[in-house]
């Protein structure tokens, strides 16, 4: 992180501002310091450029394997594709230029997504609560706008009322607490700010039909190392035949998602055979693998926003499952 990030952070137990102590520079970045709360003795290490402000081992560590591992994968200067940067600006709607403004990216991954909120010009503040910092890092962290920092959504380590904009695409219902995390969000949104977040879709299909829940009752208790080769070796086998299957006019491409194997050939209509089994190996991992799936219904993320006190609500199918746009009241 560079130093004047500094400013931006504030202790998630008590709230007050930290200062550096012991920080060494390497290049235009501090790599290790320590974040420290002058007033409560608390204190949080800055590893590998990154602030940390919980453990490194937590609920959320498949999504480090899988991160980790596919660092670029969803990059679109990997696919070839823009399907990452399309689904940034349909789902945000936030126009390109942002100069000025301070943007909050709650659950980044891999950081797909963080590069065209840099891009906009504002200052991008971004964390996750699993080690996928560390890819984020590889791939935007020299970037001048935005910081990585590791930390909980339920315990964020900024100020309230701060962010001209905040986004949390593809996480929520990866938490033990949707509601509890998208009305957290909202805190730390300032008067007349916008707020983008999505969820996967609850109905009979998904939630009944779908095999997906099913397996989920063993594989989310696996180890992840150990599932994301299972899901490999998976894929592996089953690909001559989902290629064929994707070949069954209308719902050849669905059933492959319901034989658990990811078929991204609808979305990247031009990509290579090896670039389909690498989104195939990482979406069949990010199905099976997270400790929490919690999806909602249209009715239900809705009635979040309206009790967040959250205006100009736009909340509807989309990309995800669920999207909603919404902003924050400016009080009189």
């Amino acid at each position: 992180m560079r130093k004047d990030f500094i400013n931006y952070f504030r202790s998630p137990e008590t709230g007050n501002p930290l200062v550096l102590k012991n920080e060494i520079i390497e290049g235009n970045g501090i790599r290790t310091a320590i974040l420290f709360d002058e007033k409560s003795g608390k204190e949080y290490p800055v590893v590998n450029y990154i602030p940390r402000f919980v453990e490194s081992h937590n609920y959320a560590d498949s999504f480090g394997i899988e991160w980790n591992t596919h660092f670029d994968t969803q990059y679109d200067s990997k696919s070839r594709h823009s399907i990452s940067q399309e689904r940034f600006e349909k789902e945000t709607k936030w126009g390109s230029d942002l100069k000025g403004q301070l943007i909050l990216e709650a659950g980044c991954g891999s950081g797909r997504f963080t590069a065209y909120a840099a891009d906009t010009g504002a200052t991008v503040l971004s964390f996750d609560y699993s080690n996928a910092v560390e890819a984020n890092y590889k791939s935007n962290g020299q970037r001048e706008n935005i910081c990585i920092s590791q930390a909980n959504i339920f315990d964020m380590p900024f100020e309230e009322n701060s962010f001209d904009k905040i986004y949390c695409i593809g996480v929520i219902q990866h938490t033990p607490d949707p509601e509890k995390a998208f009305k957290t969000l909202v805190r730390y949104l300032k008067p007349g700010g916008s707020i983008v977040t999505d969820i996967y879709l609850k109905s009979f299909i998904t939630c009944v039909i779908s095999p997906k829940y099913i397996v989920r009752t063993v594989t989310r208790h696996m180890d992840p190392a150990k599932l994301y080769k299972f899901c490999v070796k998976y894929v592996n086998l089953m690909w001559p035949l989902a290629r064929l299957i994707t070949k069954i006019p209308v719902i050849g491409k669905s059933l492959n998602w319901l034989m658990l194997v990811a078929d991204y050939s609808r979305l990247l209509p031009n990509a290579d055979e090896r670039t389909l089994k690498e989104w195939a190996y990482l979406d069949t991992f990010d199905m099976l693998s997270p400790k929490y799936d919690i999806p909602a219904t249209l009715k239900t993320y809705k009635r979040w926003h309206e009790e967040a006190g959250l205006a100009d609500i736009d909340v509807h199918y989309g990309y995800n499952g669920i999207e909603g746009r919404a902003k924050k009241r400016v009080t009189e």
